[in-house]
């Protein structure tokens, strides 16, 4: 059971007394969410993504400085440039000694990004449902092994809203007295699976806004009355709810 839902039921003070009674009066309701326990291949997969993420963090440093480069490894390396010329004053000198470091343990760590990369296409293509999810607008290899991965079995969920409220897509609700009042997101849940989506709607909105987005007149019609990040957001949701169904 996730913690935040067995919490309420704790009295007063934290102890191991207190929390079994807990655990025993929570996992009586009818109405309790449990967590699917994850198959060895999953755990392993998550495992790639995890790493590989803790590799990638200069752009943005670098990008607090409002130093910023193309999407892609050539922008790293244009970023690392930046880093190793000394003219340019735009770094302090305190910044770019951190910089520095991180640079040459990422060059060193480049060939093991690229291998984690390489693991995740194999481990995507051998499988079904992740070359199933693959076919989604905005979702990749990336996204679908980490959808696989992280997802034991989509049928805890009951609809694709309650997935995507899991994943954090959602509005907050502040309802009271017959009134809704919906808020931003509530970015609760799986934050990875959450920036994935993110990126892949962003992606399918540059793709339309070059290509023109008459084959996506829902798609449109939300750019026309709101904000690019906005409508990323919304198409997410609906990324989300297709990646479940």
């Amino acid at each position: 059971m996730p913690p935040a839902y067995v919490k309420p039921y704790v009295k007063r003070q934290k102890n191991d007394s207190t929390d079994a009674e807990a655990i025993c009066e929570a996992v009586t309701r009818p109405n309790m969410r449990f967590v699917p326990t994850k198959t060895v291949e999953q755990q392993s997969c998550l495992m790639l993504h995890r790493a590989r993420h803790l590799f990638i963090p200069i752009r943005a440093y670098l990008a607090e400085f409002g130093i910023v480069a193309t999407v892609g490894r050539r922008g790293v390396e244009q970023l690392l440039e930046v880093v190793a010329d000394t003219a340019d004053r735009r770094l302090p000198e305190v910044a770019r000694a951190c910089l520095a470091a991180l640079g040459s343990q990422l060059r060193g760590l480049k060939a093991q990004i690229l291998e984690f990369d390489r693991r995740i296409v194999a481990w995507h293509r051998s499988s079904a449902t992740s070359k199933r999810l693959d076919a989604i607008p905005g979702v990749g290899p990336a996204l679908a092994t980490a959808l696989v991965a992280s997802v034991a079995d989509a049928k805890a969920f009951r609809s694709g809203r309650d997935f995507s409220a899991w994943v954090g897509l959602v509005p907050k609700q502040n309802s009271s007295g017959g009134k809704d009042k919906l808020g931003s997101i509530s970015k609760k849940g799986d934050r990875y699976l959450r920036s994935l989506f993110t990126a892949g709607a962003l992606a399918v909105i540059r793709y339309a806004k070059i290509h023109g987005t008459g084959h996506r007149p829902w798609l449109s019609a939300l750019l026309a009355r709101r904000a690019t990040k906005v409508a990323a957001i919304a198409l997410a949701n609906k990324l989300a709810r297709i990646a479940w169904r």
